[in-house]
């Protein structure tokens, strides 16, 4: 596993995108249709902190690519329950963007730290069945054993909430940002917060 800094250094800029298709998703969202956006984080490590230079939005293929299907069903369903069975939850990145992302990064001498995904407050907004976990910006169940598998030091967690549930629909969400460690070992039930930090 690659060695987890206790920082991480972004610009707010770098994330505006993120954030914005984020919000949209979050708009267009219903309760069988969950909200999801994901981008790859890549950057510097050094020994106080990862630098983010660029976020690399990438193509959910959750949803159309049979072996994440197959996995999900085989893996992910049994441990995190029968939610995760709608194709709509959860992330599968597009290989060619995986791989992609990761040869212009090796290229150009940097390295993919990690991920930046999203968090809609469901426990208000999705189907009564699925409200009984209260999401937030903190890893869940599923996000750790993400984490654990994928062995990025840099997983960061965008949570939209609306401060009201009763709100007008053109009402802004309010978000908070999060970055954690991937947990020691896949066993783990924790994962470590990351200090964000911001150039600008």
């Amino acid at each position: 596993m690659i060695p987890v800094p206790p920082a991480v250094v972004i610009d707010r800029d770098l994330l505006a995108p993120f954030l914005a298709a984020a919000r949209q998703e979050y708009r267009d969202c219903t309760p069988e249709a969950p909200p999801g956006c994901f981008a790859l984080l890549v950057g510097t490590l050094h020994d106080d902190a990862a630098e983010v230079l660029r976020v690399e939005q990438a193509e959910n293929v959750r949803a159309v690519d049979d072996t994440a299907e197959a996995e999900f069903a085989a893996s992910i369903v049994p441990c995190f329950g029968a939610a995760y069975a709608n194709r709509r939850r959860g992330f599968w990145c597009s290989s060619r963007d995986l791989l992609r992302i990761h040869r212009a990064a090796d290229r150009d001498g940097l390295e993919v730290l990690g991920s930046i995904h999203l968090h809609p407050d469901w426990h208000h907004i999705g189907p009564p069945a699925e409200r009984g976990l209260r999401i937030s910006q903190q890893p869940t169940p599923m996000d750790r054993y993400m984490f654990a598998h994928t062995g990025y030091p840099v997983n960061m967690i965008s949570y939209l909430e609306t401060p009201d549930p009763t709100s007008p629909p053109t009402t802004a969400p309010t978000e908070f940002l999060a970055a954690w460690s991937p947990p020691p070992h896949p066993d783990a039930t924790e994962c470590a917060e990351l200090t964000i930090k911001y150039r600008d």
